[in-house]
């Protein structure tokens, strides 16, 4: 891997909790959201336009389709977004008998399902749970008995699947099924230890050579992974709380960051006045294509 550009911001926004940028490479475009705005984005950097779609519940993470729109993870459960005439449609809540829960981070695989796990809103009960929405419609439980679902992602040969629980500072890997969708095989893949300022495992990425690149919430940086679990390199940030990172460009060797302010006001977010903005950096690898879910 080449050394790194320096951390550009290239949409200076104060998000509440920025996260989940997809790379469009049809649209040469860049979309993402604010959980709690909530809104999604869509980011050109050909021409620095950042447009905004407010939503109308939280929205903890999105994938395009092949038809064409979103598919989401919100508050209410699964649903198909048409940004041109505003239309949600609702698919399945996977958790409707507990409104305490709602749908987080998720991505496609490269089967054509859409992956997204749930978190408690507000108290910690390791209730969480990972769904897959195949593109039938169908959507089954993976597995559950966590906090808050985030840093999923699959390794290049679809041989592993990796989730971390951001409040046991943890992340996973699985033996992964991809004409199934099944997971087997749980083991730790790191972690991270706050008491020395290393932040939460939080969003992911996996670049072309299999490594996992972990935003780490509360850490100031980007932590990238060997495929053995072992940390090979970082990247510094002006921002406490990056929340995900995500490969873009028209070569996919841009590493896109989203950011957090947690809803703080700008007087107390200090030395960080970009805060909830969006990052840019060639970080020396490229990553690779995302997926877009086949229903």
């Amino acid at each position: 891997m080449k050394t790194a550009s320096p951390v550009r911001c290239v949409v200076e926004n104060p998000s509440i909790v920025g996260e989940c940028p997809v790379w469009c490479p049809r649209e040469k475009a860049l979309y993402w959201i604010d959980i709690y705005a909530p809104a999604v984005f869509r980011y050109e950097p050909a021409t620095g336009e950042n447009r905004r779609w407010d939503m109308p519940e939280p929205v903890g993470s999105i994938a395009l389709r092949e038809s064409g729109g979103l598919v989401a993870g919100m508050a209410s459960g699964f649903c198909f977004i048409d940004l041109e005439s505003g239309a949600i449609a609702p698919i399945a809540d996977p958790e409707a008998d507990d409104p305490g829960t709602r749908l987080n981070d998720g991505r496609c695989d490269r089967a054509g399902r859409f992956w997204a796990g749930s978190m408690p809103e507000g108290v910690d009960r390791p209730v969480g749970a990972l769904y897959r929405l195949e593109p039938d419609l169908s959507c089954n439980k993976a597995f559950d008995g966590f906090l808050i679902s985030n840093g999923l992602a699959f390794s290049p040969d679809d041989r592993i699947l990796y989730h971390a629980d951001t409040r046991a500072r943890s992340v996973f890997a699985y033996d992964f099924d991809i004409e199934t969708g099944r997971v087997a095989n749980k083991r730790l893949f790191c972690t991270s230890d706050d008491r020395y300022g290393e932040g939460r495992p939080d969003g992911a990425s996996v670049d072309e050579e299999g490594c996992y690149w972990s935003a780490r919430c509360d850490g100031w940086r980007v932590v990238r992974h060997a495929p053995d679990g072992r940390v090979i390199g970082r990247i510094d940030l002006p921002v406490a709380v990056p929340t995900m990172c995500a490969f873009g460009g028209e070569n996919l060797d841009v590493l896109y960051i989203t950011t957090a302010t947690d809803g703080k006001p700008p007087e107390a977010l200090g030395d960080q006045p970009l805060a909830g903005s969006l990052f840019a950096v060639e970080p020396g690898v490229r990553g690779l294509p995302e997926p877009r879910f086949a229903g």
